[in-house]
């Protein structure tokens, strides 16, 4: 029973309910404690006067209330949370069970009397501390709250269950142990709260003091007090109202009051929501017992859990250490290559170091005999050894001829580690499922028929098997960089098509399929090897492009409707290679200067190219030509466009250098270098000028040495 004593405390004063009353939202609160929280609302402070003269919200939480009957036969006798503030300023509490109580506007009047025959001020409401639903009380004042007597007999029957010592009920923090209880009081005391709080004069000195246990026996054996009805306090209640959900007495019917209503004797709507009562203590008793059952079952699994994982982490560091204890093993091998490579070049040099001593030696003595002979005057004896000696000299020097004084052996290792496909295997070290509820999908099949490229993109297709009866919930495709690197995820989704743009030109991709469910993810599917074009092809993009840049020719021919220099973009971008692309000038009338050149995605669409330092481009008219980046002009060159023009553009991402043409003549120096990232072909031009781009033409060779060589080529570095 110890589960249920919240439910036995009032929210206010945190202590067992004292004398209960309901209200109409179906909370208590102790008859005393109700008389604490109540607030007076003054007329010049009610709710239509503070919202007729526009006063703002207090910063304390009161209400904002109705003013209506507590029982009114339309409405249901309490507001909604509003923002009301009464007159006083001291701000709401928290009570001991935590909830806000709502202070007193001002100090109950000493009285002796009880709670609900005090008189209630004028304009009063109560404010529920749990829902905070509030009301205006009546004429009645807290009479008219009817009496919780079902909780009155639950708190008896709970505290004599208790047999822990009585303590005192009015101590503020530790209670004592009761001394005394008085009986009409029904409270009991300690000696401290008794002299305090129940002197032995005045009103209370006819009251009867009487030892804790004795009041407790004669509080249990008290009559049970008969419910009497709050609008008629000689009548007790015989019926029931099923609308208004409360016992009436034989008076409200004569009144008429609940005419209207179905109404039925009160000891059949007793036995009756008795019976409701327990049928649903049924259900929430089985819920509390599967609640129950749940609990030891979670504090199994935790245990469990720990187990597990101990076992699991000593497996782990298990096949770790035999991992490295293998690498360790290939690690001594390699080593013992190393050394033995290692001794094999010192052998051959300390050999060839021998025998060049020996060989030294030999030339050096030989040197200095034939030194000495020359000092010799005698012509006959010198004559007689010379031939032999010049013999000898240049047999001697015939011996180190070519290849003698080279090194047999270099100092470079010719070994070379390669430990890339042992650390992207153990990157992709991972856990399996090894316990699955239900199998994994099958392992998807490419459509090669649908699966193609185009410039830069890749488009791939695959489906499930046929005869696969495990649903996939979704497909992972992987790509490699295209330089044969590791894969990565590109597409994860439900589709069974994707194209992916912004490859690189003339690259091989490897590509490869996987499908997921819950359970996990199947084997990878067949790698797909895909070859991007070796020619760079790009129309002009209209979505990039300024509203006044006007499309025609499929998108392969720009002009514009404004006197203004405006820029339009490729569709294609750049970041890897050689590219060279043309550009032919349809119509040139009033000499005006297109720009052309290279861009960042973002670059400036309303000003010349070049203007900004998202892009490189070289400007020009009919005699000259000028290079523009980040508004600085650089480079003036003779030499300008007319009709029939055609413009070339090099990019050399390799060399990070950008270089212009003009009727396949180059226009200057390089323009630009140290040019590097994302670029997209641009042009900036105005109503004066109608350009094209110049369709591909794959080169015999991929020479180098003409730009016309290098058209529309992506060189793979």
């Amino acid at each position: 029973m110890e589960e249920m004593e919240e439910e036995l405390k009032c929210p206010v004063c945190g202590s067992f309910y004292r004398e209960p009353i309901i209200l109409p939202c179906s909370h208590n609160l102790c008859q005393a404690c109700a008389r604490n929280i109540l607030v007076q609302t003054p007329e010049s402070e009610s709710p239509q006067s503070r919202r007729a003269s526009g006063s703002g919200v207090s910063d304390y939480d009161y209400l904002d209330l109705d003013k209506m009957s507590l029982y009114s036969e339309a409405d249901s006798g309490y507001g909604s949370y509003g923002g009301f503030a009464s007159a006083p300023t001291t701000p709401c509490q928290k009570s001991p069970n935590g909830v806000r109580v709502f202070p007193p506007a001002m100090p109950p009047p000493a009285t002796h009397l009880s709670p609900a025959l005090a008189p209630v001020p004028r304009n009063s409401c109560i404010t529920c501390p749990q829902c905070h639903r509030s009301l205006i009380l009546d004429d009645r004042g807290l009479r008219g709250f009817p009496k919780n007597r079902v909780l009155e007999g639950v708190i008896d029957r709970y505290q004599q269950s208790k047999a822990a010592a009585l303590k005192c009920q009015l101590c503020e923090k530790a209670p004592k142990e009761a001394t005394v209880m008085c009986e009409q009081c029904d409270v009991f005391y300690c000696d401290p709260c008794r002299l305090r709080c129940h002197p032995p004069r005045g009103p209370l000195a006819k009251h009867r003091l009487v030892p804790p246990a004795q009041g407790r026996v004669s509080r249990r054996l008290s009559p049970r007090k008969v419910s009497t009805c709050t609008d008629h306090e000689l009548e007790n209640h015989s019926m029931y109202c099923v609308q208004c959900k409360m016992p009436v007495c034989y008076q409200c019917l004569e009144e008429g009051k609940h005419s209207s209503h179905e109404v039925k004797a009160l000891g059949a709507m007793w036995k009756l929501h008795k019976s409701q009562l327990s049928q649903a203590l049924n259900g929430l008793s089985d819920r509390a017992k599967e609640a129950k059952e749940f609990l030891v079952q979670l504090r199994n699994m935790v245990q469990q859990i720990q187990e597990n994982s101990v076992e699991f982490e000593a497996c782990l560091v298990a096949q770790c250490d035999a991992l490295i204890d293998a690498l360790n093993r290939r690690k001594a091998q390699l080593l013992a290559r190393v050394n033995k490579e290692h001794e094999h070049k010192l052998k051959v040099v300390r050999d060839q170091i021998s025998h060049c001593t020996v060989k030294l030696r030999q030339t050096t003595g030989l040197m200095e005999y034939c030194l000495e002979v020359i000092k010799e005057n005698d012509p006959s004896g010198f004559l007689q050894i010379s031939d032999a000696l010049i013999r000898r000299v240049h047999l001697t020097e015939d011996q180190w001829g070519k290849g003698t004084l080279t090194p047999r052996m270099t100092t470079d290792f010719d070994l070379s580690l390669d430990n890339s496909p042992l650390l992207q295997s153990i990157h992709q070290l991972d856990f399996v499922q090894m316990k699955a509820s239900s199998p994994v999908p099958a392992t998807p099949i490419l459509q090669l028929e649908e699966c193609c490229t185009h410039n830069n993109s890749a488009t791939l297709s695959w489906k499930q098997p046929p005869l696969s009866t495990v649903p996939a919930e979704g497909y992972i495709l992987e790509l490699d960089d295209g330089n044969g690197g590791q894969f990565r995820e590109v597409y994860v989704g439900k589709e069974t098509m994707c194209t992916v743009d912004g490859l690189h030109f003339n690259s091989t991709y490897n590509a490869r399929i996987k499908a997921f469910n819950k359970t996990g993810v199947s084997q990878y599917s067949k790698t797909l090897v895909l070859q991007t074009s070796e020619v760079a092809w790009f129309a002009f993009d209209p979505g990039s492009a300024h509203s006044d840049i006007i499309f025609s020719n499929d998108n392969l021919t720009v002009t514009c409707s404004s006197y203004d220099d405006r820029v339009v973009l490729g569709k294609t971008g750049f970041s890897k290679g050689v590219h060279y692309w043309e550009l032919t000038v349809d119509r040139y009338d009033n000499h005006p200067d297109p720009a052309f050149g290279v861009a960042r995605i973002d670059v400036m669409k309303d000003v010349m190219l070049g203007k900004d330092d998202k892009a490189w481009a070289m400007y020009v008219d009919n005699n000259r030509s000028w290079f523009m980046h980040n508004n600085s002009h650089t480079n003036r060159t003779e030499g300008g466009i007319a009709k029939g023009a055609t413009i070339g553009v090099l990019l050399d991402l390799n060399r990070k250098t950008l270089t212009f043409f003009i009727n396949d003549e180059q226009q200057g120096p390089i323009a630009f270098e140290n040019v590097e990232g994302l670029f997209f072909p641009a042009v900036s031009l105005n109503r004066n000028v109608q350009v094209s781009t110049v369709p591909p033409r794959v080169p015999a060779a991929p020479a180098h040495s003409t730009p016309k060589a290098a058209r529309g080529w992506y060189i793979n570095p």
